[in-house]
């Protein structure tokens, strides 16, 4: 990626950003929708929405220099001379279906691609669809199990979301990144509930509207918006359990079809 991307208005931020191993996707990359909103959080964000594209694998466990504009409003991130992420603040609007039934949802769970031992994309692990993934993956010591599962004869996926209060941050709640992680996968699994399989995620625009509070239980819910060519567009949100909307992203998965 050429250098003409480090524009003399953007400054460093710290020295650099390191994704930690436990927070991958793929075996040897990170998590898609985590390192969106670790991205996310550079930016000096009220409220708005927040567009992060993923231009390429992220690594593990190695350090990252971070440039965000004056204007709190664009981050970049790289790897040497390599663009790995790009964000900036951005507008989302889209209309969230009703979810399922939080009894439905549990009813489907054994049903999610993460569980299911024959539904596996051949990555390392033994279950499921991505194993080791740190938001579906079965096979993650530490990750946040979210099961997506077929609901409304499959026009959704849904999950039942058992937060750790463990993972709450000094005032209680959850880091946002955790929400963006739990907002990436449900996307995927759409369009595998339609016989679709994409590939990697390619851009994520999320809007976080209520901090989520540590240890509490949250519906999330995924569904196919279109399909153009290669890129697969889908939605996914966050409910709590009074029915008020957390979260809500709109995804792009790069597919080979």
């Amino acid at each position: 990626m050429p250098n003409t991307l480090r524009s003399a208005t953007q400054t460093h931020v710290g020295e650099n950003i390191t994704i930690a191993h436990r927070f991958r996707g793929p075996p040897a990359s990170g998590n898609g929708g985590y390192v969106a909103g670790r991205t996310a959080q550079l930016l000096a964000v009220n409220d708005e929405a927040v567009e992060v594209t993923l231009r390429a694998p992220i690594p593990l466990d190695q350090p990252m220099a971070v440039q965000v504009q004056e204007s709190g409003t664009a981050a970049t991130i790289w790897q040497g001379e390599t663009l790995i992420v790009e964000a900036k603040v951005s507008e989302l609007e889209m209309p969230v279906p009703a979810p399922p039934s939080w009894t439905e949802t549990r009813a489907a769970v054994a049903q999610s691609a993460s569980l299911l031992p024959n539904f596996h994309s051949g990555l390392p692990g033994g279950t499921g669809f991505h194993p080791i993934c740190f938001c579906c993956g079965a096979d993650h010591d530490s990750g946040l199990n979210v099961y997506a599962a077929p609901v409304l004869g499959g026009e959704q996926v849904a999950a039942v979301w058992q937060s750790e209060s463990q993972w709450a941050a000094a005032d209680g709640y959850l880091p946002d990144e955790y929400l963006w992680t739990a907002l990436d996968c449900p996307g995927q699994f759409a369009f595998l509930a339609g016989g679709v399989t994409t590939g990697l995620l390619g851009r994520i625009t999320a809007q976080v509207h209520h901090r989520a509070k540590a240890g509490d239980e949250y519906l999330v819910t995924g569904w196919r918006i279109a399909q153009e060519g290669k890129k697969h567009f889908a939605g996914t949100a966050i409910h709590d359990s009074e029915g008020r909307l957390i979260a809500e992203a709109k995804a792009v998965w790069i597919g080979s079809r």
